[in-house]
């Protein structure tokens, strides 16, 4: 509903700024084109008024090196007439070549023109643009018809909408495209984060269920000593254990959601700090029948945030010890390159299979769905992820391959400056 509404708001919002600026286009062009009618209007009421409106034109001649000044040219292609009034302001005479003008329409026309008192304008009602061209004999009024402007007007004025209805319909369909692959992110993240929610629900519902059924079984039996009741104690340590490694998970990536570069960087010796890490998980892998094979270049150095390297180093270790099998072996090695350091945690044992490879980075995702967190095997889906966060919060970078016949190898690279 919510994605409904902004794929709306997005549309709206783009609809609305395309029909302002279609708006201003097509205004401008209008008022410009009404501009220069106007103009050209009164241009040839001057001239109707300079030369008389029988007068022939003169002719342009083509070619032959015809001059560049043709100002004097002016076609009679609007429908004028020139009124001549005497000293007293009554008609003497109407002077017009290609029109017929009603005397009423005449009388009407003029009563205007004085009554505006100005030399030129426009009689709305008329249909008329007048110019007055006062002399010692009495004044000359120019008029020309507005049929021909307006119908020019109105044409431009059809066009411009029915240009303006089709690119908006058009942009209406980009709109949506554009509105669908913009909010596809946004729309990914939102299912990510409800996935996400009702995944953490469902992880967080176990253990409490585990607690509320052992804290039933103790206050049933308020006689029993905590010593007889130590099995139901013990299982509700561990399960409280286990929730609270998952909200310091969920944390973690929370923190680095909303702050990826809040850690503190600085340099190390990220060789010694594997070490450190590779040493407490040899005791791990003798119980679980695994071989730990170490290869180790000494005295790298690296900026970053030691305590997240650990936690990663931690993280591609335990897994490759849970998923290795018995009798089988986990391959640690850590070399240079020029500019960067390789990180490579190798493990035998089943496979992933290809399908599940693309997801093994996202939260709450277990390739194998058939193992027990019970048996110490899995987890809640989170470790790998929070893996690949602190890569990428390195600017490194965090690949996996796996296959039945090598096995299972995760690569991170790590810039070394």
């Amino acid at each position: 509903m919510m994605l409904t509404k902004l794929r709306r708001k997005f549309v709206l919002i783009n609809m609305s700024l395309v029909t302002l600026v279609l708006l201003i286009v097509f205004g401008v062009q209008f008022w410009s084109t009404a501009q220069r009618l106007e103009n050209d209007s009164y241009n040839a009421l001057s001239r109707v008024l300079d030369r008389g409106v029988n007068d022939k034109p003169a002719r342009v001649p083509i070619g032959g090196g015809a001059p560049d000044d043709h100002g004097d040219f002016m076609p009679w292609t609007q429908a004028m007439f020139v009124v001549q009034l005497d000293a007293s302001g009554a008609v003497v005479s109407v002077m017009a070549d290609n029109v017929e003008v009603a005397e009423d329409t005449v009388a009407a026309a003029v009563a205007q023109v004085k009554s505006a008192g100005k030399a030129r304008g426009t009689l709305t009602g008329e249909g008329l643009r007048y110019a007055v061209r006062h002399t010692d004999t009495g004044d000359k009024i120019a008029f020309v018809d507005l049929t021909s402007e307006r119908r020019t007007l109105a044409s431009q004025a059809l066009t411009a909408l029915l240009v303006g209805l089709g690119g908006l319909l058009a942009f209406f369909g980009v709109s949506l495209f554009l509105a669908a692959w913009a909010l596809r992110p946004v729309e990914r993240a939102w299912r990510q984060q409800q996935q996400f929610i009702a995944d953490a629900s469902h992880e967080l519902k176990t253990p409490l269920t585990v607690i509320l059924a052992n804290t039933g079984i103790l206050l049933s039996h308020p006689e029993d000593t905590i010593a007889a009741q130590r099995k139901w104690l013990d299982h509700t340590h561990d399960e409280a254990e286990r929730m609270k490694k998952m909200v310091e998970d969920m944390l973690f990536l929370a923190r680095s959601d909303a702050a990826p570069q809040g850690s503190v960087r600085a340099p190390f010796d990220l060789s010694d700090a594997v070490w450190g890490c590779l040493l407490p998980f040899e005791p791990v892998a003798f119980e679980r029948g695994v071989e730990l094979i170490s290869d180790v270049a000494p005295a790298l150095t690296v900026t970053g945030d030691e305590g997240q390297l650990r936690q990663l180093m931690v993280i591609l270790l335990d897994n490759a010890c849970k998923y290795a099998g018995k009798g089988g072996s986990v391959h640690f090695l850590l070399e240079r390159t020029p500019e960067k350091a390789v990180i490579s945690v190798h493990n035998t044992g089943a496979p992933i299979p290809p399908d599940d490879l693309p997801h093994l980075f996202e939260r709450f995702y277990r390739a194998d769905k058939s193992r027990a967190r019970e048996n110490n095997v899995g987890g809640y889906g989170l470790g790998l992820s929070i893996a690949e966060r602190i890569v990428t919060g390195h600017k490194g970078k965090i690949a996996v391959e796996s296959s039945a016949e090598r096995g299972t190898t995760f690569t991170v690279t790590l810039p070394i400056k």
